[in-house]
């Protein structure tokens, strides 16, 4: 069954949520207060992807990590840099990223507000 998550924020407060939505607060000694939101995925019934939309806080940055899986990224708002491998490139809103399996990566926020993006898994990656 085909679904929508209609926008109810408001992007001049830096607030983006939707519908039927629930933000997931995560932070621990690597990242701190980072909101990820389940836009699409395994309760909307998707046989084989997830999307995902992510905030990441003034200073703030992802985890520094791999994994198998592939993802594509797109930034919305804010200004970033990614580091995939040892290579570092600027990211800003609209540019499109591919992060290959095993890639070993993270982004961090150098913006002066929030960094969000969205976040295309496969539904075996989640």
């Amino acid at each position: 069954m085909s679904m929508i998550h209609h926008f109810i924020g408001d992007p001049s407060k830096n607030d983006y949520c939707w519908k039927g939505v629930q933000a997931e607060v995560i932070s621990t000694e690597e990242v701190k207060d980072i909101a990820k939101h389940i836009l699409v995925g395994p309760e909307d019934g998707t046989p084989s992807f997830v999307m995902r939309y992510f905030q990441v806080p003034v200073g703030g940055q992802t985890f520094f990590h791999t994994h198998a899986h592939e993802h594509g990224m797109l930034i919305l708002h804010g200004q970033a840099k990614i580091q995939i491998k040892e290579e570092w490139s600027d990211l800003s809103p609209l540019d499109a990223i591919f992060v290959a399996g095993g890639d070993l990566h993270r982004v961090v926020n150098t913006g002066n507000e929030p960094l969000g993006f969205i976040c295309v898994i496969p539904k075996l990656g989640s």
